[in-house]
């Protein structure tokens, strides 16, 4: 009896402790996910799974400064998944439309998931973000890329980091020596190619269908898209793909070559890579140079490079290249040719989007419209205005961000490829006695419903009924390949004919025929494919 009472004493002792450690965090069956590398215990909260700071591949320091991405180290036990691995290195941009809100480190190859709590079942759409920033700034932490709103829509929700700046984009002739067999220069696109191949090995173990991803970014990011869309070494990772603000014209890419001289005597990436060395007082482009620089500690790497700094450092950093292995030719020249993925896809930009005015008068602006010039200043300046900056952007934004969107759309839709454009130009009802339009990265705490976290007490339920709307076309594109739904206005696909786009305005949603087109055929009639006697020279380098 004293023996069978112990026994019961010992078994109610055990059940206690086992209780009070699930209440204190213990791992259970609900919150586990086991990964090719080890196992991970992420966080539930408000119905969604979150496991956050994934390692996707090793990190990229000392010898692997400058490498294509490792594979990770598989871990004993689980590994607690629950907050941000560190951004990429940089100096923040104080202007940051995404604030970064973690710590910064040259170790910063993480991936975070978002699912919904408890789901069993068939395997579900994933979306995979890639940010924004110039290639100089960016990351996962900032508050308005949380991935909850998605998966409380039925969505596997994936964010990474990829490496910026220098650490991303470096070219140097001892690099592209030591490891002959590997791409060079575009490390940070690299990086986004791994962390796909990471959600094709994993994504699974977190309720996702590896055989439906899409992949989606915004500046940076929505110009990864595009080099994901047509890079050889991308291909069949992903089945979709939404390009916000990411151009698609070669205006955007300065189309250096990773050595070699680049176009019109401009300097290689490789040259490039030198100045910075000589910058810090290394001389020599062997084997001895790389190891100095490769000993060099992480913040004079940096060396002050930002989006607000990237023109004085011309010199020393050069940003993406034609590498003749990832970037084998402009976007532009690939979709020409037809040389893509052929996947569907959303594109579009803001009504008030980036661009550099060229041209300090306004005969100046308008010269390149040669014979057009009238036709130009009636669209582009019906006030007759004589401020240049406000009569340029225009202009200028049209150029990098709204033509190319309509060309990248035609130019799927020609090729029996579903593209669907649109134009964002809503503006918070806070801002509307300030803004005119919709300035670039502002559809994006609307596309992930995290307006709440972008304009706080100063949110309206107009705002909100916006951000609900954006995020349920994005989410039933993921999910069918077309954004349309129940309760939305029909999205209708775009083709040179129709020239239909989906419209974001204060109104709400509003599909319709382009109303910009003068201004844009005439935008269009200032392009000129340049790209393809690039990429010839781009395809001889496999080094």
């Amino acid at each position: 009896m004293t023996i069978r009472m112990g026994s019961i004493r010992i078994g109610f002792l055990l059940c206690g402790v086992l209780l009070g450690a699930t209440h204190l965090g213990m791992a259970t069956e609900t919150d586990l996910a086991t990964t090719d590398a080890g196992q991970l215990k992420g966080a539930i909260a408000n119905g969604v799974l979150s496991f956050k700071g994934i390692p996707f591949a090793a990190p990229p320091v000392g010898p692997l400064r400058w490498r294509t991405p490792q594979p990770v180290t598989p871990w004993i036990g689980v590994r607690a998944a629950t907050a941000f691995g560190p951004d990429c290195l940089q100096v923040p941009f104080p202007s940051d439309a995404a604030p970064l809100g973690g710590a910064l480190s040259e170790d910063c190859l993480y991936a975070n998931v978002w699912l919904p709590a408890g789901h069993r079942g068939e395997k579900l759409p994933v979306m995979v973000w890639i940010y924004g920033g110039g290639f100089v700034n960016g990351g996962t932490s900032p508050s308005v890329y949380d991935g909850s709103h998605f998966a409380e829509q039925g969505v596997v929700f994936v964010s990474f980091n990829y490496r910026v700046g220098r650490f991303g984009f470096f070219g140097y002739p001892a690099l592209t020596e030591e490891n002959p067999e590997e791409p060079h220069g575009n490390y940070g696109y690299m990086d986004q190619i791994a962390a796909l191949k990471w959600v094709q090995r994993n994504i699974a173990a977190f309720g996702g269908d590896p055989g439906q991803v899409t992949v989606f970014g915004e500046s940076a990011g929505g110009g990864s898209v595009l080099t994901l869309l047509t890079s050889p070494l991308s291909q069949g990772l992903f089945q979709k793909a939404i390009i916000e603000s990411g151009g698609g014209r070669d205006l955007l890419m300065g189309q250096r070559l990773l050595s070699k001289t680049s176009p019109e005597g401009t300097p290689s990436a490789e040259a490039i890579g030198i100045n910075f060395a000589s910058s810090v007082g290394i001389t020599d482009t062997g084997a001895a140079g790389l190891a100095a620089l490769r000993d060099l500690p992480a913040d004079k790497i940096v060396a002050g490079l930002n989006m607000a700094t990237m023109r004085q450092a011309a010199t020393t950093y050069c940003g993406p290249m034609l590498d003749g292995k990832i970037v084998t030719e402009s976007p532009q020249s690939a979709l020409l040719a037809g040389r893509w993925a052929k996947v569907p896809i959303i594109i579009g930009a803001n009504s008030q989007d980036i661009g550099f005015p060229r041209g300090r008068t306004l005969d100046e602006l308008f010269a390149p419209f040669g014979a057009d010039a009238d036709k130009a200043r009636a669209a582009f300046n019906p006030d007759h205005s004589d401020n240049v900056m406000m009569v340029g952007f225009p202009i200028a934004a049209m150029q990098m961000m709204v033509e190319p969107a309509r060309f990248v759309a035609r130019t799927a839709a020609s090729q029996g490829i579903p593209a669907f454009e649109y134009r964002f130009s809503y503006v918070a009802e806070s801002l509307r006695d300030r803004l005119k339009g919709a300035p670039h990265a502002t559809e994006i705490p609307y596309v992930f419903d995290t307006v709440k976290a972008a304009y706080g007490d100063k949110l309206t339920a107009q705002d909100e009924s916006l951000a609900q709307k954006a995020l349920a076309y994005w989410v039933n594109f993921a999910k069918t390949g077309d954004p349309s739904g129940s309760g939305l206005p029909k999205w209708q696909s775009q083709n040179a004919q129709s020239d239909m786009i989906m419209e974001f305005t204060n109104a709400g949603p509003v599909g319709e025929p382009d109303p910009w087109k003068t201004r844009l055929d005439l935008v269009e009639s200032l392009t000129h494919a340049t790209a393809p006697a690039v990429a010839d020279k781009a395809a001889t380098q496999s080094k």
